[in-house]
C-alpha cells in the first residue's frame, strides 16, 4: 500500500491513484482511457511516460482533448482490436467490482472501450466504495423519443428518472442522446439489472458496469492507495 498523509485532500487522493495506475500500463501498448476528474489525474501521469506507449483509445471528447494537449496520440477504437488495460473511475463500486458510471455523461463510450479491454482498472477515492449500488443517481443514456416510456419503466421498479440538464437545456452526450438520472433504486443483482434494462427499447446504455466490471480497484484512502482485486 502506498503511504499517504491523513491530511491529503480528495483531489490529492485522486492524484495518488492516477499515478498508481501507471504500474498497469504495459510498455509499447495502447491504453484505454476513461473520463472524469480522477482520470484526468491519470492522463497527467500518463504524460510522464508517453514515450513508452503507442497511444490511447479515449472514451470521450474531453479526454481526447486532454490527451492530445499533452502529446499523447489518440486512436479510433475501430483501429485497435484489443486493449491490454482500461483505466477509468467510478461513481460507485461494490465489493465485487461492479460499478455505477456515467456521472460525466460518457457511459456508452466508456462501456465500449471497457469491452475492448482485457483488464479494467478502476481508480477512485474511498467514498465511492459501497455495499449495494444505487445511492448515486443511476445514469442511463436514452434516445430522446423513448425518454417518457423508459422513465415509466423505471417508475415501475421504484425509481424516479430525471432528465439531466446543462445550461437550462437537456444535456446531450457525445453521441447526441439524453441522459436520465434515476434515484430510488437498490441494485442488489447488478448483472441481472444491467441485462434487464439494456433490453428496453430506446436505452442506449445503462450506467451499471457488471458485465464489464473492474478486475482491480485502486482506492485512495487516508492511509494511502489500497488495491482491491475482484
Amino acid at each position: 500500500m502506498t503511504q499517504a498523509s491523513p491530511l491529503l485532500t480528495q483531489d490529492e487522493l485522486k492524484t495518488l491513484v492516477g499515478q498508481a495506475a501507471l504500474q498497469y500500463v504495459l510498455p509499447g501498448s495502447i491504453v484505454g482511457v476513461g473520463t472524469g476528474s480522477t482520470v484526468n489525474k491519470f492522463i497527467d501521469a500518463l504524460a510522464s511516460i508517453k514515450d513508452q506507449v503507442k497511444g490511447a483509445v479515449s472514451s470521450s471528447e474531453a479526454s481526447t482533448a486532454r490527451l492530445k494537449a499533452l502529446g499523447i496520440p489518440v486512436l479510433d477504437s475501430n483501429e485497435v482490436e484489443e486493449l491490454a488495460v482500461y483505466i477509468d473511475g467510478a461513481d460507485e463500486i461494490d465489493h465485487q467490482g461492479h460499478m455505477v458510471k456515467g456521472g460525466g455523461a460518457a457511459l456508452t463510450r466508456e462501456k465500449i472501450v471497457a469491452a475492448q479491454s482485457l483488464q479494467f482498472i478502476c481508480i477512485a477515492d474511498e467514498s465511492k466504495l459501497v455495499q449495494t449500488l444505487g445511492q448515486f443517481p443511476l445514469p442511463v443514456e436514452v434516445i430522446p423519443m423513448a425518454v417518457n416510456r423508459v422513465s415509466r419503466q423505471f417508475a415501475a421498479l421504484g425509481g424516479v428518472a430525471t432528465i439531466r440538464v446543462k445550461d437550462g437545456q437537456p444535456l446531450r452526450t457525445d453521441n447526441g442522446q439524453i441522459i436520465l438520472d434515476v434515484t430510488g433504486l437498490q441494485i442488489s443483482d447488478p448483472l441481472a439489472f444491467e441485462s434487464q434494462v439494456n433490453q428496453w427499447p430506446g436505452v442506449v446504455t445503462v450506467g451499471v458496469f457488471a458485465h464489464q466490471k473492474a478486475q482491480v480497484c485502486l482506492l485512495g484512502t487516508a492511509e494511502g492507495v489500497k488495491t482491491l482485486v475482484f
